[in-house]
């Protein structure tokens, strides 16, 4: 019989994925862990039914992935703490009132790979556990469909009046993923200085004040989409500065 929900199993070494839970729901958190113990491929690590001891159960367990309730982490700042300290890939469960372009532009920028309706099928959540585990981004299918919809001339921000170059448009995305400068400079292999120089211009094309802010104009705008991934490795000694 598997264990309940809130038990800190043992984790196996047997290559599954480990998914834990941050839900404040007891009835979310049963029906999460029984959805994994009957996926092949995923193990159950546990869950947490508040960011605090959320944050420790996953600094104690390490899970591969864990699927957190948006209405637990309102500003964010559970999903960087996971995704950034702690390197582990965050789904993050989203309704009334986080269906919303900031939201999720913030989110992205936090680290969140994974944006799910909570009133999603089961299923749906198993493939964005399984892409975001191999290093990928998943958004809803009817998130996406509303989150990206054109906004009518009359709400739409204001273009930015210089357009990206592409090399600065590769660095947006990938402060979208998380990344800082020196990180960003690894990837592009370029210095630490010249990614500064870019970030710079970016905040100024796009009127911003801090990388944040550039990443939601960004996304209002259509700059960016939230179905762009990061430029791939192979790209980043192509040579562009």
């Amino acid at each position: 019989m598997p264990p309940s929900s809130n038990q800190l199993p043992v984790r196996p070494a047997n290559g599954a994925v480990g998914v834990a839970l941050i839900d404040g729901v007891p009835l979310v958190r049963e029906g999460l862990s029984a959805l994994v113990h009957r996926t092949p491929g995923l193990r159950w690590i546990g869950a947490a039914e508040n960011a605090s001891v959320g944050v420790r159960l996953c600094e104690r367990l390490r899970p591969d992935v864990v699927v957190v309730d948006a209405g637990l982490d309102p500003r964010g700042q559970l999903s960087h703490v996971l995704s950034g300290s702690h390197g582990i890939g965050v789904v993050l469960m989203v309704d009334e009132p986080y269906l919303t372009t900031q939201y999720v532009a913030n989110a992205v920028t936090g680290g969140v790979r994974g944006i799910i309706r909570r009133v999603a099928q089961p299923q749906q959540l198993v493939q964005a556990i399984q892409t975001v585990h191999a290093d990928g981004r998943y958004m809803d299918p009817a998130l996406a469909a509303t989150l990206t919809a054109p906004i009518s001339r009359s709400q739409r921000p204001n273009r930015p009046r210089q357009t990206l170059s592409q090399r600065e448009h590769e660095v947006l995305r990938l402060i979208a993923d998380g990344l800082e400068n020196q990180a960003i400079a690894d990837v592009l292999f370029v210095s630490v200085e010249t990614i500064r120089t870019h970030v710079k211009s970016i905040l100024r094309k796009l009127a911003s004040r801090d990388r944040t802010h550039a990443v939601a104009v960004a996304f209002r705008s259509g700059v960016l989409t939230v179905e762009d991934d990061a430029i791939p490795r192979s790209r980043a000694a192509d040579g562009l500065t």
